[in-house]
């Protein structure tokens, strides 16, 4: 994935072989915040796909990219919880087997989801990027295959396919705004419309103030490891791993980051549950709140917000 023109052909590879195992989620039209805003919003609603979140997407590109040696084998990944549940649902349909590590403050929501699906769960460090390296050396030292939860172009053209999904749904959009861990939902849904749209478009990501690693890393042009802090949106907590692809794809792709804080989300989560009447998790709550911080910017323009999962406990 080494251009857009690349991501572009990937994504569209990556709808032919995935299409069957996933949904086509709603774009809706949002009155609540379009009058909040005096802007055309829209919900591109990931929080209605198969385990609910997006990560479903990546997760089944990637397994049906494997051969049928690989698969028997057993694979491995990391992950908060979200992408775990993609990749035991992905192995369910598929009728193979997994092991997902997750860190110790997973939420336990995301892994009743995991258990569901009858993946074999281990738990590994305290935050998301300790226990993605404990994930990807145990998966070389056994001879297993590592599935990245971003850091993979497979990986990258299957959230891609929100973006294919996005340009037939919407004629035109002026801006998208995307919460962000570790890109890897941001990078492919970018790639694939800038090269579709005939308009400018700007690409927003959203990340909480309590964990802006790429947002940090982007600015300062390098890695940045920052210490997360705990936050409501464990889905994009952690940061990403160094030398991550996602990294220079954020750099390339996203026009503009957004903070957010922890009563911003929690603000937005309760207010979209209230007027909207669907159940969305922090990470989703991170996007509407980078929103809120920047309709200024916004008005009278056609902009759409990706609501990236539900998968939060009552």
């Amino acid at each position: 994935m080494g251009s857009v023109d690349d991501c572009y052909d990937d994504v569209l590879e990556a709808e032919q072989r995935l299409r069957r195992y996933i949904k086509e989620t709603p774009l809706e039209y949002s009155h609540y915040l379009s009058q909040l805003s005096d802007a055309h919003v829209w919900l591109k609603l990931e929080n209605l796909q198969h385990t609910g979140s997006f990560k479903v997407r990546g997760a089944m590109n990637k397994l049906l990219t494997l051969s049928q040696e690989q698969m028997q084998r057993s694979v491995v990944t990391a992950s908060t919880g979200n992408h775990g549940a993609a990749v035991a649902f992905g192995l369910l349909a598929l009728n193979h087997k997994g092991i997902i590590f997750v860190p110790e403050n997973a939420s336990a929501a995301k892994l009743d989801a995991i258990r569901r699906c009858g993946a074999e769960i281990r738990t590994h460090g305290a935050s998301c990027l300790e226990t993605e390296l404990h994930a990807r050396q145990y998966a070389k030292q056994e001879g297993l295959v590592y599935i990245s939860p971003y850091n993979d172009p497979s990986i990258i053209a299957g959230q891609g396919t929100i973006g294919l999904e996005l340009a037939r749904q919407c004629s035109k959009i002026d801006a998208l705004f995307v919460s962000v861990g570790g890109g890897g939902l941001i990078s492919g849904i970018a790639c694939f419309l800038k090269s579709r749209l005939q308009n400018a478009l700007s690409v927003i990501g959203c990340l909480p103030e309590n964990s802006p690693e790429m947002a940090l890393s982007v600015k300062a042009g390098k890695f940045i490891d920052f210490e997360s802090k705990p936050t409501l949106s464990d889905g994009t907590a952690g940061g990403f791993e160094p030398g991550a692809i996602t990294y220079d794809l954020c750099r390339r792709l996203v026009d503009d980051f957004v903070l957010v804080s922890e009563d911003e989300i929690a603000a937005v989560m309760r207010q979209f549950i209230e007027t909207h009447h669907l159940l969305i998790e922090g990470a989703a709550g991170v996007a509407l709140a980078g929103f809120l911080k920047m309709q200024e910017r916004f008005r009278n323009q056609n902009v759409v917000i990706v609501i990236c999962g539900a998968n939060i406990s009552l």
